[in-house]
Protein backbone atom coordinates (compact mmCIF):
# COMPACT_ATOMS: atom_id res chain seq x y z
CA UNK A 1 0.00 0.00 0.00
CA UNK A 2 3.02 2.30 0.73
CA UNK A 3 4.20 1.55 -2.20
CA UNK A 4 1.47 2.35 -4.45
CA UNK A 5 0.88 5.71 -1.98
CA UNK A 6 4.40 7.01 -2.91
CA UNK A 7 4.21 5.82 -6.74
CA UNK A 8 0.92 8.36 -6.77
CA UNK A 9 2.96 10.78 -5.09
CA UNK A 10 5.57 10.61 -7.57
CA UNK A 11 3.24 11.12 -10.34
CA UNK A 12 3.81 13.71 -12.99
CA UNK A 13 0.27 15.20 -12.22
CA UNK A 14 0.88 15.25 -8.81
CA UNK A 15 4.25 16.79 -9.33
CA UNK A 16 2.21 19.41 -11.47
CA UNK A 17 -0.52 19.95 -9.02
CA UNK A 18 2.69 20.79 -6.11
CA UNK A 19 3.95 23.17 -8.23
CA UNK A 20 0.93 25.24 -9.20
CA UNK A 21 -0.29 24.65 -5.64
CA UNK A 22 3.69 26.11 -5.21
CA UNK A 23 3.63 28.94 -7.61
CA UNK A 24 -0.23 30.27 -6.93
CA UNK A 25 1.14 30.31 -3.06
CA UNK A 26 4.04 32.73 -4.04
CA UNK A 27 2.08 35.11 -5.71
CA UNK A 28 -0.94 35.17 -2.98
CA UNK A 29 1.88 35.54 -0.26
CA UNK A 30 3.51 38.50 -2.38
CA UNK A 31 0.68 39.84 -3.06
CA UNK A 32 -1.02 39.81 0.58
CA UNK A 33 2.08 41.14 2.04
CA UNK A 34 2.16 43.88 -0.34
CA UNK A 35 -1.21 45.21 0.49
CA UNK A 36 -0.28 44.53 3.96
CA UNK A 37 2.08 46.91 3.62
CA UNK A 38 0.42 49.56 1.68
CA UNK A 39 -2.89 49.36 3.92
CA UNK A 40 -0.28 49.08 6.85
CA UNK A 41 1.64 52.47 5.76
CA UNK A 42 -1.94 54.42 5.29
CA UNK A 43 -2.60 53.46 8.76
CA UNK A 44 0.00 54.68 10.38
CA UNK A 45 0.17 57.90 7.75
CA UNK A 46 -3.20 58.49 8.83
CA UNK A 47 -2.71 57.93 12.92
CA UNK A 48 0.51 60.41 12.16
CA UNK A 49 -2.17 63.04 10.29
CA UNK A 50 -4.63 62.55 13.54
CA UNK A 51 -1.62 63.28 16.07
CA UNK A 52 -0.89 66.33 14.12
CA UNK A 53 -3.76 67.81 14.46
CA UNK A 54 -4.28 66.87 17.92
CA UNK A 55 -1.42 68.67 18.41
CA UNK A 56 -2.36 71.96 16.32
CA UNK A 57 -5.43 71.72 18.80
CA UNK A 58 -3.36 71.60 22.01
CA UNK A 59 -0.96 74.73 20.39
CA UNK A 60 -4.06 76.73 19.92
CA UNK A 61 -4.28 77.32 24.01
CA UNK A 62 -3.02 80.90 24.99
CA UNK A 63 -1.15 79.54 28.36
CA UNK A 64 -0.12 76.43 29.96
CA UNK A 65 -3.27 76.39 32.65
CA UNK A 66 -5.46 76.32 29.39
CA UNK A 67 -3.56 73.63 28.14
CA UNK A 68 -3.46 71.61 30.88
CA UNK A 69 -7.41 72.32 31.59
CA UNK A 70 -8.31 71.03 27.58
CA UNK A 71 -5.70 67.83 28.71
CA UNK A 72 -7.82 67.42 31.63
CA UNK A 73 -11.30 67.62 30.03
CA UNK A 74 -10.19 65.04 26.67
CA UNK A 75 -8.70 62.96 28.94
CA UNK A 76 -12.45 62.09 30.96
CA UNK A 77 -14.05 61.91 27.47
CA UNK A 78 -10.97 59.90 25.67
CA UNK A 79 -10.68 55.85 25.90
CA UNK A 80 -7.15 55.47 27.13
CA UNK A 81 -6.61 52.10 25.37
CA UNK A 82 -7.47 54.25 22.15
CA UNK A 83 -5.52 57.99 22.56
CA UNK A 84 -3.43 59.06 25.98
CA UNK A 85 -2.82 62.23 26.82
CA UNK A 86 -0.04 63.30 28.79
CA UNK A 87 0.79 66.94 30.06
CA UNK A 88 3.74 67.77 32.73
CA UNK A 89 4.10 71.12 33.49
CA UNK A 90 7.03 73.12 34.30
CA UNK A 91 6.74 72.45 38.15
CA UNK A 92 6.40 69.07 37.42
CA UNK A 93 2.72 68.60 37.63
CA UNK A 94 1.00 65.85 35.54
CA UNK A 95 -2.37 66.07 33.54
CA UNK A 96 -4.50 63.30 31.46
CA UNK A 97 -5.31 59.83 31.46
CA UNK A 98 -1.47 58.34 31.24
CA UNK A 99 2.13 59.36 31.57
CA UNK A 100 5.32 57.87 29.70
CA UNK A 101 7.72 56.00 31.75
CA UNK A 102 11.37 54.49 30.90
CA UNK A 103 13.41 51.88 32.86
CA UNK A 104 15.57 49.39 31.72
CA UNK A 105 13.43 47.55 29.01
CA UNK A 106 12.28 50.97 27.71
CA UNK A 107 9.27 52.99 27.67
CA UNK A 108 6.00 52.16 29.05
CA UNK A 109 2.61 54.52 29.39
CA UNK A 110 1.39 54.21 32.82
CA UNK A 111 -2.38 55.32 33.73
CA UNK A 112 -2.50 57.91 36.51
CA UNK A 113 -5.60 56.11 38.02
CA UNK A 114 -4.68 54.98 41.72
CA UNK A 115 -3.76 51.34 40.14
CA UNK A 116 -1.18 52.79 38.24
CA UNK A 117 -0.92 49.71 35.83
CA UNK A 118 0.37 49.61 32.67
CA UNK A 119 -1.41 50.35 29.06
CA UNK A 120 -1.25 46.80 27.06
CA UNK A 121 -0.77 47.29 23.81
CA UNK A 122 1.27 49.20 21.03
CA UNK A 123 1.05 53.08 20.60
CA UNK A 124 2.13 55.88 18.33
CA UNK A 125 3.28 58.90 20.17
CA UNK A 126 4.18 62.48 19.52
CA UNK A 127 5.52 64.68 22.09
CA UNK A 128 6.22 68.35 21.64
CA UNK A 129 7.57 71.35 23.83
CA UNK A 130 4.80 74.02 24.93
CA UNK A 131 4.90 76.49 27.83
CA UNK A 132 7.41 75.16 29.13
CA UNK A 133 5.77 71.90 29.73
CA UNK A 134 5.86 68.41 27.57
CA UNK A 135 2.40 67.39 26.30
CA UNK A 136 2.50 63.80 24.78
CA UNK A 137 -0.31 62.72 22.67
CA UNK A 138 -0.29 58.62 22.16
CA UNK A 139 -2.68 57.00 19.38
CA UNK A 140 -2.92 53.14 19.88
CA UNK A 141 -2.11 50.85 17.03
CA UNK A 142 -4.48 48.33 17.67
CA UNK A 143 -6.25 48.80 13.83
CA UNK A 144 -2.48 48.15 12.52
CA UNK A 145 -2.55 44.52 14.91
CA UNK A 146 -6.47 43.94 13.89
CA UNK A 147 -5.73 44.51 10.15
CA UNK A 148 -2.34 41.79 10.59
CA UNK A 149 -5.30 39.32 11.89
CA UNK A 150 -7.48 40.13 8.81
CA UNK A 151 -4.62 39.68 6.68
CA UNK A 152 -3.56 36.45 7.62
CA UNK A 153 -6.96 35.14 7.69
CA UNK A 154 -7.97 35.99 4.53
CA UNK A 155 -4.55 34.37 3.76
CA UNK A 156 -5.39 31.15 5.16
CA UNK A 157 -8.98 31.21 3.86
CA UNK A 158 -7.66 31.95 0.40
CA UNK A 159 -4.62 29.31 0.03
CA UNK A 160 -5.86 26.50 2.30
CA UNK A 161 -9.13 25.36 -0.20
CA UNK A 162 -7.22 26.32 -2.94
CA UNK A 163 -4.29 23.70 -1.73
CA UNK A 164 -6.76 21.05 -0.87
CA UNK A 165 -8.73 21.49 -4.20
CA UNK A 166 -5.63 21.69 -6.48
CA UNK A 167 -3.85 18.24 -4.59
CA UNK A 168 -7.05 16.07 -4.52
CA UNK A 169 -7.15 17.00 -8.76
CA UNK A 170 -3.98 16.11 -8.56
CA UNK A 171 -4.44 13.08 -6.77
CA UNK A 172 -7.89 11.86 -8.66
CA UNK A 173 -5.77 12.69 -12.20
CA UNK A 174 -2.74 11.22 -11.10
CA UNK A 175 -4.74 8.00 -10.18
CA UNK A 176 -6.69 8.10 -13.28
CA UNK A 177 -3.49 8.51 -15.67
CA UNK A 178 -2.20 5.60 -13.22
CA UNK A 179 -4.81 3.05 -14.76
CA UNK A 180 -3.93 3.85 -17.82
CA UNK A 181 -0.36 3.50 -17.45
CA UNK A 182 -1.02 0.20 -15.98
CA UNK A 183 -2.93 -1.13 -18.96
CA UNK A 184 -0.21 -0.09 -21.18
CA UNK A 185 2.63 -1.82 -19.07
CA UNK A 186 0.09 -4.80 -18.85
CA UNK A 187 -0.26 -5.53 -22.67
CA UNK A 188 3.67 -4.81 -22.67
CA UNK A 189 3.78 -7.42 -20.27
CA UNK A 190 1.71 -9.42 -22.32
CA UNK A 191 3.67 -8.60 -25.70
CA UNK A 192 7.20 -9.40 -23.66
CA UNK A 193 6.26 -12.83 -22.46
CA UNK A 194 5.13 -13.44 -25.87
CA UNK A 195 1.35 -12.99 -26.47
CA UNK A 196 1.46 -10.72 -29.31
CA UNK A 197 -2.06 -10.96 -29.90
CA UNK A 198 -2.30 -8.23 -26.74
CA UNK A 199 -3.05 -4.48 -27.62
CA UNK A 200 -3.79 -1.56 -24.95
CA UNK A 201 -7.94 -0.96 -24.71
CA UNK A 202 -8.49 3.10 -25.55
CA UNK A 203 -11.03 4.77 -23.49
CA UNK A 204 -12.99 7.82 -24.60
CA UNK A 205 -11.53 9.41 -21.43
CA UNK A 206 -7.83 8.78 -21.74
CA UNK A 207 -5.65 11.82 -22.56
CA UNK A 208 -4.22 12.76 -25.65
CA UNK A 209 -0.11 12.00 -25.31
CA UNK A 210 -1.45 8.32 -23.51
CA UNK A 211 -3.94 7.82 -26.59
CA UNK A 212 -0.84 8.37 -28.79
CA UNK A 213 1.52 6.15 -26.79
CA UNK A 214 -1.22 3.28 -26.92
CA UNK A 215 -1.54 3.55 -30.48
CA UNK A 216 1.96 3.24 -30.95
CA UNK A 217 2.18 0.38 -28.76
CA UNK A 218 -0.49 -1.05 -31.22
CA UNK A 219 0.88 -0.25 -34.07
CA UNK A 220 4.39 -1.92 -32.98
CA UNK A 221 2.71 -5.20 -31.28
CA UNK A 222 0.32 -5.25 -34.84
CA UNK A 223 4.05 -5.25 -37.08
CA UNK A 224 5.30 -7.69 -34.41
CA UNK A 225 2.71 -10.18 -34.67
CA UNK A 226 2.84 -9.86 -38.21
CA UNK A 227 6.36 -10.31 -38.65
CA UNK A 228 5.89 -13.38 -36.98
CA UNK A 229 3.28 -14.80 -38.25
CA UNK A 230 5.23 -14.29 -41.30
CA UNK A 231 8.11 -16.12 -40.33
CA UNK A 232 6.18 -19.29 -38.74
CA UNK A 233 4.25 -19.26 -42.26
CA UNK A 234 7.55 -19.62 -43.62
CA UNK A 235 9.17 -21.67 -41.85
CA UNK A 236 6.17 -23.94 -41.13
CA UNK A 237 6.23 -23.78 -45.61
CA UNK A 238 9.44 -24.81 -45.88
CA UNK A 239 9.30 -27.89 -43.50
CA UNK A 240 6.22 -28.67 -45.17
CA UNK A 241 7.37 -28.62 -49.08
CA UNK A 242 10.84 -30.35 -47.71
CA UNK A 243 8.50 -33.43 -45.81
CA UNK A 244 7.42 -34.91 -49.07
CA UNK A 245 11.34 -35.07 -50.74
CA UNK A 246 12.88 -36.39 -47.26
CA UNK A 247 10.34 -39.20 -47.29
CA UNK A 248 10.80 -40.18 -50.69
CA UNK A 249 14.85 -39.92 -49.52
CA UNK A 250 13.84 -42.46 -46.81
CA UNK A 251 12.37 -44.45 -49.11
CA UNK A 252 14.65 -45.16 -51.73
CA UNK A 253 17.34 -45.56 -48.63
CA UNK A 254 15.14 -48.31 -47.71
CA UNK A 255 15.09 -49.96 -51.34
CA UNK A 256 18.77 -49.61 -51.62
CA UNK A 257 19.05 -51.00 -48.06
CA UNK A 258 17.65 -54.24 -49.23
CA UNK A 259 20.35 -54.98 -51.75
CA UNK A 260 23.50 -53.67 -49.74
CA UNK A 261 24.43 -56.40 -47.14
CA UNK A 262 24.33 -54.95 -43.41
CA UNK A 263 27.76 -56.11 -42.60
CA UNK A 264 29.65 -54.35 -45.70
CA UNK A 265 30.98 -51.02 -44.81
CA UNK A 266 28.76 -49.48 -47.46
CA UNK A 267 25.62 -51.38 -45.29
CA UNK A 268 27.56 -49.15 -42.25
CA UNK A 269 27.39 -46.00 -44.16
CA UNK A 270 23.65 -46.71 -45.28
CA UNK A 271 22.67 -47.23 -41.99
CA UNK A 272 24.04 -44.03 -41.04
CA UNK A 273 22.24 -41.83 -43.60
CA UNK A 274 19.72 -43.74 -42.87
CA UNK A 275 19.50 -42.36 -39.32
CA UNK A 276 20.46 -39.04 -40.56
CA UNK A 277 17.24 -38.97 -42.70
CA UNK A 278 15.15 -39.86 -40.19
CA UNK A 279 16.28 -37.42 -37.49
CA UNK A 280 15.52 -34.36 -40.43
CA UNK A 281 12.38 -35.50 -40.92
CA UNK A 282 11.83 -35.96 -37.36
CA UNK A 283 12.70 -32.08 -37.09
CA UNK A 284 10.44 -31.67 -39.75
CA UNK A 285 7.25 -33.29 -38.53
CA UNK A 286 8.03 -31.18 -34.74
CA UNK A 287 8.27 -27.95 -36.72
CA UNK A 288 4.36 -28.75 -38.73
CA UNK A 289 3.56 -30.05 -35.07
CA UNK A 290 3.95 -26.42 -33.39
CA UNK A 291 2.94 -25.01 -35.91
CA UNK A 292 -0.48 -26.35 -35.42
CA UNK A 293 -0.64 -25.89 -32.21
CA UNK A 294 -0.10 -22.17 -32.94
CA UNK A 295 -2.27 -21.82 -35.07
CA UNK A 296 -4.76 -22.37 -32.34
CA UNK A 297 -6.87 -25.54 -34.75
CA UNK A 298 -6.76 -28.10 -32.30
CA UNK A 299 -8.40 -26.42 -30.04
CA UNK A 300 -11.69 -27.20 -31.89
CA UNK A 301 -11.55 -30.65 -30.51
CA UNK A 302 -11.16 -29.92 -26.81
CA UNK A 303 -12.85 -32.58 -24.66
CA UNK A 304 -12.21 -33.10 -20.62
CA UNK A 305 -9.07 -35.01 -19.97
CA UNK A 306 -8.46 -37.19 -17.03
CA UNK A 307 -5.02 -35.69 -15.78
CA UNK A 308 -4.50 -38.60 -13.73
CA UNK A 309 -5.02 -41.46 -15.51
CA UNK A 310 -2.75 -40.05 -18.53
CA UNK A 311 0.19 -39.30 -15.99
CA UNK A 312 -0.35 -42.68 -15.14
CA UNK A 313 -0.54 -43.74 -18.21
CA UNK A 314 2.60 -42.04 -19.71
CA UNK A 315 4.65 -43.20 -16.36
CA UNK A 316 3.91 -46.98 -17.36
CA UNK A 317 4.70 -46.71 -21.57
CA UNK A 318 8.41 -45.02 -19.80
CA UNK A 319 8.78 -47.54 -16.69
CA UNK A 320 10.41 -50.10 -18.88
CA UNK A 321 12.82 -47.69 -20.65
CA UNK A 322 13.72 -45.94 -17.07
CA UNK A 323 14.10 -49.18 -15.70
CA UNK A 324 16.67 -50.37 -18.20
CA UNK A 325 18.89 -47.22 -18.08
CA UNK A 326 18.93 -47.69 -14.66
CA UNK A 327 16.51 -45.23 -13.21
CA UNK A 328 13.79 -44.58 -11.14
CA UNK A 329 10.45 -43.12 -12.92
CA UNK A 330 7.96 -41.84 -10.03
CA UNK A 331 4.07 -40.65 -10.25
CA UNK A 332 2.51 -39.29 -7.50
CA UNK A 333 -1.26 -38.40 -8.00
CA UNK A 334 -3.89 -37.06 -5.74
CA UNK A 335 -7.16 -39.00 -4.58
CA UNK A 336 -9.46 -36.61 -6.40
CA UNK A 337 -9.18 -36.74 -10.22
CA UNK A 338 -8.28 -33.90 -12.05
CA UNK A 339 -9.56 -32.98 -15.01
CA UNK A 340 -9.21 -30.11 -17.71
CA UNK A 341 -10.27 -29.12 -21.00
CA UNK A 342 -7.96 -30.28 -23.67
CA UNK A 343 -6.39 -32.31 -26.29
CA UNK A 344 -5.66 -35.77 -24.41
CA UNK A 345 -2.84 -36.66 -27.64
CA UNK A 346 -1.57 -33.27 -27.50
CA UNK A 347 -0.77 -32.98 -23.14
CA UNK A 348 0.58 -37.18 -23.77
CA UNK A 349 2.88 -35.79 -25.53
CA UNK A 350 3.83 -33.06 -23.48
CA UNK A 351 4.27 -35.62 -20.67
CA UNK A 352 6.36 -37.86 -22.94
CA UNK A 353 8.36 -35.19 -23.91
CA UNK A 354 9.02 -33.92 -20.30
CA UNK A 355 10.10 -37.57 -19.74
CA UNK A 356 12.57 -38.18 -22.40
CA UNK A 357 14.33 -35.24 -21.38
CA UNK A 358 14.60 -35.70 -18.17
CA UNK A 359 15.49 -39.42 -18.88
CA UNK A 360 18.36 -38.53 -22.05
CA UNK A 361 19.73 -35.18 -19.61
CA UNK A 362 20.08 -37.18 -16.24
CA UNK A 363 22.53 -40.12 -15.66
CA UNK A 364 22.16 -43.34 -14.29
CA UNK A 365 20.58 -43.95 -10.58
CA UNK A 366 18.70 -40.67 -11.24
CA UNK A 367 15.21 -40.30 -9.79
CA UNK A 368 12.58 -38.22 -12.48
CA UNK A 369 9.20 -37.65 -11.05
CA UNK A 370 5.93 -37.11 -12.27
CA UNK A 371 3.47 -35.39 -9.86
CA UNK A 372 -0.14 -33.48 -10.01
CA UNK A 373 -1.71 -31.34 -7.73
CA UNK A 374 -5.11 -29.27 -7.97
CA UNK A 375 -5.54 -25.95 -5.90
CA UNK A 376 -7.73 -22.70 -7.08
CA UNK A 377 -9.36 -24.24 -9.49
CA UNK A 378 -5.76 -24.49 -11.21
CA UNK A 379 -4.45 -28.07 -12.26
CA UNK A 380 -0.57 -28.35 -11.60
CA UNK A 381 1.79 -30.80 -13.15
CA UNK A 382 5.37 -31.27 -12.59
CA UNK A 383 8.47 -33.10 -13.87
CA UNK A 384 11.64 -33.13 -11.62
CA UNK A 385 14.65 -35.22 -11.75
CA UNK A 386 17.79 -34.52 -9.55
CA UNK A 387 20.33 -34.50 -12.98
CA UNK A 388 22.36 -31.16 -13.37
CA UNK A 389 19.54 -29.25 -14.26
CA UNK A 390 19.15 -25.99 -16.21
CA UNK A 391 21.43 -22.94 -15.78
CA UNK A 392 19.09 -19.64 -14.63
CA UNK A 393 20.30 -17.59 -17.55
CA UNK A 394 19.28 -20.43 -19.76
CA UNK A 395 15.92 -21.51 -18.71
CA UNK A 396 14.34 -18.56 -20.98
CA UNK A 397 16.67 -19.82 -23.85
CA UNK A 398 16.14 -23.42 -24.31
CA UNK A 399 12.26 -22.54 -24.74
CA UNK A 400 13.29 -21.45 -28.04
CA UNK A 401 12.94 -23.46 -30.74
CA UNK A 402 16.32 -25.54 -32.20
CA UNK A 403 18.30 -24.17 -29.31
CA UNK A 404 20.40 -26.53 -28.07
CA UNK A 405 22.69 -26.16 -24.49
CA UNK A 406 26.39 -26.59 -25.41
CA UNK A 407 26.65 -29.96 -22.81
CA UNK A 408 23.10 -31.11 -24.59
CA UNK A 409 24.67 -31.22 -27.81
CA UNK A 410 26.38 -34.70 -28.15
CA UNK A 411 22.80 -36.08 -27.09
CA UNK A 412 20.36 -37.44 -29.43
CA UNK A 413 17.40 -34.66 -29.69
CA UNK A 414 16.40 -31.71 -32.11
CA UNK A 415 16.13 -28.60 -29.43
CA UNK A 416 12.03 -28.96 -30.11
CA UNK A 417 10.87 -30.66 -27.76
CA UNK A 418 10.68 -28.04 -24.94
CA UNK A 419 9.32 -25.54 -27.70
CA UNK A 420 5.91 -28.15 -28.44
CA UNK A 421 5.33 -28.24 -24.75
CA UNK A 422 5.63 -24.28 -24.26
CA UNK A 423 3.29 -23.91 -27.45
CA UNK A 424 0.79 -26.80 -25.87
CA UNK A 425 0.18 -25.82 -22.55
CA UNK A 426 -0.02 -22.04 -23.93
CA UNK A 427 -2.91 -23.54 -26.33
CA UNK A 428 -4.82 -24.67 -23.43
CA UNK A 429 -4.54 -21.21 -21.16
CA UNK A 430 -1.46 -22.44 -19.05
CA UNK A 431 2.26 -21.32 -18.40
CA UNK A 432 5.47 -23.12 -18.54
CA UNK A 433 7.92 -22.42 -15.42
CA UNK A 434 11.75 -23.88 -15.30
CA UNK A 435 12.66 -24.08 -11.72
CA UNK A 436 15.62 -25.16 -9.66
CA UNK A 437 15.04 -28.64 -7.97
CA UNK A 438 18.35 -28.22 -6.14
CA UNK A 439 20.21 -30.21 -7.51
CA UNK A 440 18.24 -30.73 -10.95
CA UNK A 441 15.53 -29.46 -12.75
CA UNK A 442 11.24 -29.39 -12.29
CA UNK A 443 9.08 -28.54 -14.81
CA UNK A 444 5.77 -27.02 -13.76
CA UNK A 445 2.65 -26.44 -15.71
CA UNK A 446 -0.26 -24.43 -14.45
CA UNK A 447 -3.56 -25.08 -16.22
Amino acid sequence: MSGRIRQIWRSMPVRLALLLVLLFSTVSLLSLLASYAVTKNSFETAIRADLEQDMAGFRAAPNFRAVALLVEAESRETDPSRVILSYITQGGQIYGNGAIARDDEGYHIVSLAKGRSEYDGDYLSLTTRLYGGQLTVARSLAQIEALRTVFLNILLISLLPTVLIALSGGLYLARRSKRHVEVIGGTLDDLTNGDLSARVSLGPRWADDLVRIGNKVNQMAGAQEAQTQMLRQVSSDIAHDLKTPIQRVAVHLDDLARTVPAASEEGALLGKAQEEVTGIASVFQSLLQIASVESGSPKAHFKSVDLNLLCQTMTEVYDPAAAANDQRLICKLPRDTVQVMGDKNLLGQVLANLIENAMRHTPKGSKIEVSLEKSAGRATLEVADNGPGIPQGERENVLRRLYRLDASRHTPGNGLGLSLVQGVVKLHGGTVTLMDNGPGLRVRIDI
